[in-house]
């Protein structure tokens, strides 16, 4: 589906070493460089500047680098779907999982959900959070992920061309790394991240964080607000290694092993459900139906 010499490229990126890639990859040093070698030869482009302190990567390697990642995974999705279209898939739901995403939030619902649908299965397709997978999988979802369980308003919807069904409103917490002065406690008062620095998403990705920020920022100006882009795992390691605060939810609490998400006392939350497509199959019209119908239930403590 694709020149398998991007993997090597991409582990090569990822360990800065031609050994530790070799290492990873149970083959020779010489195996690797010749791969890279010959990758470059065929694109006709450098990739790394070598130094007797190591690999970086070029500007041109850089760039390969991100659409790579994408390139592989929706090669991956592309031969999952083949195999998919070989089986009779009428039953099943697709559930898309990343650490942002955890299926097992939805899984919570499950035995409620097949109470009323006894002949579903599901099946789970874990995929990297990234901001060209996110816009991938979400624009298109139906094709090879039927639902996503996460986080939602109605401009995020908006902007990833998807639908949502509500399940319950989640409040908003505060990640910590485990050695930050916060960490000691159970739950947070604002005034508890006066002096803090408070990652929050910039702008216009949520009317929900939005609202906070206007509230910090007329009410609260002791916090001070550093935004970021995108909430992937880049973004947790950056909240440990900077020892910074960043704003989360309770289902995110074992998304990094060196952070502690903790309550805050106020009063801003954030819808949590299930994005599906806006003309989802009949399958997943019985499943969102079923699910809502679980939390209506009482089954809804799913963060």
């Amino acid at each position: 589906m694709y020149n398998p010499q991007l993997d090597t490229f991409i582990r090569v990126a990822d360990a800065g070493s031609f050994n530790k890639a070799a290492e990873q990859s149970y083959i020779t040093p010489t195996a690797v460089i010749k791969q890279i070698n010959l990758l470059e030869d065929s694109l006709g482009i450098k990739l790394f500047e070598r130094t007797h302190r190591g690999l970086t990567l070029t500007k041109a390697g850089k760039s390969l680098y991100q659409d790579t990642k994408y390139i592989i995974q929706y090669c991956r999705d592309s031969v999952t779907r083949a195999k998919n279209a070989m089986q009779d898939n009428a039953s099943v739901i697709r559930i898309g999982s990343s650490p942002m995403t955890p299926a097992q939030l939805l899984m919570q619902l499950w035995p409620k959900i097949q109470e009323h649908c006894p002949d579903l299965k599901f099946q789970i397709i874990p995929f990297e959070n990234t901001p060209e997978n996110a816009r991938e999988i979400l624009a298109n979802l139906g094709k090879n992920i039927d639902v996503v369980a996460g986080i939602f308003d109605e401009t995020m919807l908006d902007l990833r061309h998807c639908a949502g069904l509500p399940l319950s409103r989640e409040p908003f917490c505060c990640a910590v790394s485990v050695h930050h002065r916060l960490a000691v406690k159970d739950k947070l008062k604002i005034k508890d991240l006066y002096g803090e620095n408070l990652m929050l998403m910039c702008r216009d990705w949520s009317n929900y964080v939005d609202r906070l920020r206007d509230d910090i920022w007329q009410n609260h100006s002791q916090i001070h607000i550093v935004d970021f882009d995108f909430y992937s795992m880049e973004a947790f390691n950056r909240c440990e290694n900077s020892n910074d605060v960043l704003l989360a939810i309770a289902g995110w609490a074992n998304v990094h092993p060196l952070l502690k998400v903790i309550p805050v006392e106020w009063e801003h939350s954030i819808p949590f459900g299930l994005l599906h497509s806006p003309q989802p199959s009949e399958t997943v019209k019985k499943f969102l139906e079923a699910a809502q119908d679980a939390v209506h239930a009482g089954v809804h403590e799913l963060v």
